[in-house]
């Protein structure tokens, strides 16, 4: 059970990478929706805790939650989408795409892979192992290498995020690991005199 709720966990987060595509085509009406999803999921949390079920958002909540969840707000979702409009304001959209597909990808394979197939734990992360850590680093190449269309840059994305990733940030990952790997792709991109185009 708790391998399916972890994918279904991570699911939503892969969900995340379509994101930009949105942010594209009407970037401050997207914000605004994924604002009020905050809000919504926040209230809702705050009625379960008082044993009030919002229709469908309580279920899904319930079952995608873990036990350290318990008699209290889950944060994941909140930080996950707070961590996505963090980096699209703070950075240019192809910056933060980037961002954006390393907790989508990254943080959502790492985890994915760790609870699955995970057998050496890395010390002081928190339970975390070298082949989500591993997984993290080849989703995050492998994405940024596309968008920029630059495998060098993939590399040390997917390597910067991957460092990330390792510390146990608890659900703070989510805030973290975008808008942070958005603006060390820009770092990068500054030092190495390259552009690109989402």
């Amino acid at each position: 059970i708790e391998i399916k709720k972890e994918i279904f966990r991570k699911s939503i987060h892969l969900c995340g990478a379509f994101i930009p595509f949105f942010l594209k085509k009407d970037f401050w009406l997207i914000i605004i929706l994924l604002l009020l999803v905050c809000v919504i999921y926040f209230i809702s949390e705050l009625l379960r805790l008082k044993n009030i079920r919002m229709p469908i958002v309580s279920h899904i909540t319930i079952f995608a939650s873990r036990k350290r969840d318990e008699n209290k707000v889950s944060l994941g979702p909140i930080t996950l989408v707070l961590g996505i409009v963090l980096a699209s304001i703070l950075l240019p959209l192809n910056y933060a795409t980037a961002g954006i597909f390393a907790l989508s990808f990254g943080d959502g394979f790492a985890s994915l892979v760790g609870k699955i197939f995970g057998k050496i734990k890395i010390s002081h992360t928190g339970g975390k192992t070298l082949e989500g850590s591993l997984a993290c680093f080849f989703a995050v190449a492998i994405s940024v290498s596309l968008l920029t269309k630059n495998i060098l840059l993939g590399f040390l994305t997917g390597l910067f995020a991957m460092l990330i990733e390792i510390l146990p940030l608890l659900d703070f990952d989510n805030l973290i690991i975008p808008v942070f790997t958005g603006f060390f792709l820009q770092f990068l991109c500054n030092i190495f005199n390259y552009s690109f185009v989402f």
